[in-house]
């Protein structure tokens, strides 16, 4: 379970992004993807700078595995901590300070037309799928190899495959007589 009042969901951690190193490949990409954007922003005789962000994202991706697009919608405070194997679509939307795992795919593909839209704070675990025009409220935990096609709730948990959700409550996670059965039988 993670502590809600720690991260914000609304204002972004600049300080989840800063390079440690040079070998800190999560972070150097998201620094060429910022950086593109920002750069190509500027008037004329500055956005010839966006093209060397262009040779760094593309060093980076192919370092990282990841395939995360220069003109996609993140908001700060993004945390890649394996970023190998990452699939952002462009049409989707990442709030501030979401975690995300390696071999995470955020697209299109699921029962809903559209683009996921990613909450502030959403923490995905490896090789989960958010597919579709899905919605995940703020504080939302999406669990390992999770396939999610259906909006989760703010501060609710989505497990398995489909994934189904495991709302959250004041004092801890709620478990189902469901899931005390499959913990029980393990």
């Amino acid at each position: 379970m993670h502590d809600d009042s720690r991260v914000s969901a609304d204002t972004p951690d600049w300080s989840r992004e800063r390079c440690v190193g040079f070998w800190d490949p999560g972070r150097r990409l998201l620094r060429s993807i910022r950086s593109y954007q920002y750069w190509k922003k500027r008037e004329i005789p500055w956005r010839w700078l966006s093209k060397y962000w262009v040779f760094q994202h593309h060093l980076w991706s192919v370092i990282t595995g990841a395939d995360i697009p220069l003109n996609c919608d993140i908001g700060g405070g993004l945390s890649l901590v394996h970023p190998n194997g990452v699939v952002i679509f462009p049409g989707s939307v990442i709030g501030p300070n979401c975690q995300i795992f390696q071999q995470v795919t955020i697209g299109v593909g699921g029962s809903r037309p559209g683009a996921p839209v990613l909450g502030g704070h959403v923490d995905v675990g490896a090789g989960a799928k958010i597919l579709g025009g899905v919605k995940i409220g703020d504080h939302a935990l999406i669990g390992a190899n999770a396939v999610v096609l259906q909006d989760v709730p703010r501060g609710a948990t989505a497990v398995g495959v489909p994934a189904r959700i495991i709302l959250a409550s004041d004092s801890g996670d709620q478990v189902t007589h469901e899931d005390k059965q499959l913990d029980d039988a393990r």
